[in-house]
């Protein structure tokens, strides 16, 4: 059966005190300090039985790390935590159930990530600079940071294949990483297909993967959420990308538009939620070869991640589908091929419809002629105000 769950790390006294857990004990830092990777709902956000907003808690010396939790309307809900100690990779998980009735504990573990590796998996043709641009923030955080990644590269076709070897060539020379594969596929870019060939590469045991497009931007702690929310056997992740709007129009009142880490802000004028898309995803080998991988028959964009999300739905694995803080989807222009069934070709317009920019930025757009015009009949009549 699979879990659509909802962000929230919602943590109050009643329910770990109900839990029987006596080390938990709660702090009010102020907004900027809190955790990466908590976000802290308003009273709004709390479900009626919740009398008081979250708070952060502390768990026998460790600060929460990330959490979530869902709500099955004929059981209860159920709580899943994360805490993390300062300065090491080791995590304290909790899972929580509130049934229509007294509080149960389900599991309190010690999660060890320090050998996890991560197999990010990346399909690509051609758009050599945004390849670039994705291997800068790739040692930044990979190599200088998290140092447990293998990267596996799938690239099709053979114009710009020079370039991507060099500069994984250049990353390596520069900061002695190794770490990689590069697969040469001399046909028509399919993104599912390369996925499938990807994940298939690797033959040195079970390993999790990040099924990674160039745009996407992310970050050391996204990485970790990686490991604790996906399980072989068990649970796999699809997290909710944040896609970030044309930064030519969200900061059209600039000069140049500021470097890209400036704009990894969540604000309703900078970007949105991508809730309708499931190419992102953290799972295990073993779990995605055993579901068959992607459809190959589906055939140009998009319609090969919900196919794929959909088998696990109907599967018995939990999915874990929530917000995630670290991971962005950096603009770039889109193209919809004609090639594109109309459903896909529906797909496709509704996604570039939505990447431009935020339904304000787009109303100013739409109407600047009658703004324009406003603003000169308010300027004559001042004018005529002040000569007269």
């Amino acid at each position: 059966m699979g879990w659509r769950v909802q962000r929230g790390a919602i943590i109050v006294r009643e329910l770990l005190a109900a839990a029987e857990l006596p080390c938990f004990t709660f702090i009010l830092p102020p907004p900027a300090s809190t955790s990466p990777g908590c976000r802290f709902p308003s009273q709004a956000e709390l479900p009626a039985t919740s009398p008081e907003p979250c708070l952060p808690a502390c768990c026998c010396g460790a600060s929460c790390y990330d959490g979530y939790y869902r709500t099955e309307k004929d059981k209860g809900t159920q709580y899943e935590l994360f805490f993390k100690k300062a300065d090491l990779m080791e995590y304290r998980h909790v899972t929580l159930f509130r049934p229509f009735g007294p509080l149960m504990k389900v599991k309190n573990e010690m999660i060890d990530i320090t050998r996890s590796v991560i197999n990010i998996i990346v399909p690509l043709a051609e758009r050599t600079e945004a390849f670039s641009q994705f291997m800068q923030n790739f040692r930044d955080v990979c190599i200088h940071q998290d140092k447990r990644i293998h990267l596996t590269v799938v690239y099709f076709g053979k114009e710009g294949l020079s370039k991507v070897k060099s500069i994984l060539e250049s990353i390596t020379s520069e900061s002695d990483f190794h770490n990689y594969t590069l697969i040469s596929l001399n046909e028509e870019f399919n993104r599912g297909r390369g996925l499938n060939v990807g994940a298939q590469a690797w033959d040195k045991g079970e390993v999790l993967m990040f099924f990674c497009d160039v745009d996407i931007y992310f970050s050391a702690e996204f990485l970790n959420s990686c490991r604790l929310n996906a399980e072989p056997g068990k649970k796999v992740f699809y997290p909710v990308v944040f896609s970030l709007y044309n930064p030519a129009i969200v900061y059209a009142n600039q000069d140049v538009p500021p470097p890209v880490e400036q704009q990894l802000v969540h604000k309703k004028d900078s970007g949105f939620w991508r809730d309708f898309g499931f190419g992102m995803t953290c799972q295990y080998q073993s779990d995605f070869l055993a579901v068959g991988g992607f459809d190959l028959e589906v055939k140009g964009w998009g319609g090969e991640d919900v196919h794929l999300y959909r088998k696990y739905l109907h599967g018995d694995l939990i999915v874990i589908r929530t917000p995630v803080p670290g991971l962005f989807h950096l603009w770039h222009e889109k193209h919809c091929a004609d090639e594109l069934t109309p459903e896909q070709y529906r797909m496709c317009i509704q996604s570039k419809a939505m990447n431009e920019a935020s339904h304000s930025h787009l109303g100013m757009m739409v109407f600047r002629e009658e703004i324009e015009m406003h603003l000169r009949k308010q300027a004559y009549r001042t004018n005529s105000d002040t000569a007269g």
